[in-house]
């Protein structure tokens, strides 16, 4: 009995193996001229791309800023006192030279009236002199210090009524009064801030725009403005000044925008919205999904004759939909790779996937996007 249930463990043991045996060849590659292939081949990396293209399109952006008055003066005093009068309230008008503020004068007055008594004296003076000249009874010398005591009378009456002068500040301009700083009876020293006049008519903004952007404005150019207060309507507008520094942060500069005409209603302090068109200008176009970034800069895959690909850096420029306009790097018509960049490396082999060509339509303007560093 022991014997034959040895003899049957046996025969099981060989029956497996040669299934296993059996199994493993119909599982092994077919052999190549009566060898085993060892490795299996990789299939080959694949890749869409898209030529660089050359077309032009408008860029249109728009950018947010806040009005304020471009002639806004603040009203100080060039003389000591006390105020008698001040005429306008914050929101009123006022036409170029009507008072804004008195100040009291009667001591200012006074010195006139003095400085004015030895003119007249220094006058009598030189008539008695010239007189006593003629008998031949006064000296130059005398005649020469009566002229010059004249002379510093006269001075000093110019003096005083310049002074009295300021006492009455004058509007430099038709505006509003926005600031009211000081009230009937104050005394004030010198050079105290007492009121602020504003011109509402020249209303302006500043708008900050990317450097790639300030080449192509120039001043007078027509932009639209929409202020949110008002109604939804576009304003008209232009370009009044182009400031020539940029901000090496932020790499933007700044554009005045003048309101022309001024719609009723607009005040400082609101908030508006400036939409620019650029004109439309030729540059190299590829798709936006083709930049790479990493720690030494932007840069894409180009495909070359022999089907690998090679990293080019380049320097981007404006977003027009889902195309970038490139600025150095790259040739017109070169085929850069816009998908498969997973496992792609510098040098690789790939092989090109047939796709529609994108960026074929002109491009268009998009108005919210610009380079991702704030450009």
């Amino acid at each position: 009995m022991a014997i034959a249930q040895t003899a049957l463990r046996y025969c099981l043991g060989i029956a497996i193996c040669l299934g296993a045996g059996a199994t493993l060849s119909a599982c092994s590659p077919p052999a190549e001229n009566g060898k085993t292939t060892a490795k299996s081949v990789r299939p080959p990396h694949l890749v869409a791309t898209a030529p660089v293209l050359r077309g032009a399109g408008r860029y249109t952006t728009v950018r947010t800023g806040t009005l304020r008055a471009r002639r806004t003066v603040r009203i100080f005093n060039q003389e000591e006192g006390r105020i008698t009068q001040v005429t306008s309230f914050e929101g009123d008008t006022v036409p170029v030279g009507a008072p804004l503020i008195l100040m009291d004068d009667a001591l200012l007055r006074a010195q006139l009236d003095k400085a004015a008594a030895t003119r007249r004296q220094a006058e009598q003076e030189i008539r008695r002199l010239r007189e006593l000249e003629r008998r031949n009874l006064a000296t130059d010398e005398g005649l020469t210090r009566a002229s010059t005591t004249l002379e510093v009378a006269q001075a000093e009456e110019v003096l005083l009524r310049t002074r009295i002068g300021y006492t009455r500040i004058l509007a430099p301009f038709e505006g509003v009064v926005t600031e009211r700083l000081v009230e009937p009876g104050d005394v004030v020293p010198r050079y105290s801030h007492l009121a602020t006049l504003s011109d509402p008519s020249s209303l302006v903004t500043d708008v900050p725009v990317s450097e790639l952007l300030i080449p192509y404005l120039k001043e007078g150019d027509a932009v639209e403005v929409r202020i949110d207060a008002l109604a939804d309507v576009g304003n008209s507008g232009r370009i009044q000044r182009i400031y020539p520094n940029i901000d090496p942060k932020t790499r933007t500069g700044t554009v005045e925008i003048a309101l022309d005409p001024v719609p009723a209603g607009a005040r400082p302090g609101q908030l508006c919205r400036v939409t620019l068109t650029l004109p439309a200008i030729e540059r190299k176009l590829i798709p936006f999904a083709a930049v790479r970034h990493d720690a030494a800069g932007e840069y894409v895959y180009v495909l070359g004759d022999n089907e690998k690909v090679k990293r080019q850096p380049v320097r981007s420029g404006l977003i027009f939909g889902d195309q970038i306009a490139v600025l150095d790097g790259l040739s017109e018509g070169e085929q850069i790779v816009v998908k498969g960049f997973l496992g792609l490396s510098d040098g690789k082999s790939v092989k090109r996937v047939t796709e529609p060509t994108p960026g074929a339509k002109q491009p268009q303007p998009d108005k919210s996007m610009e380079q991702a560093s704030g450009q």
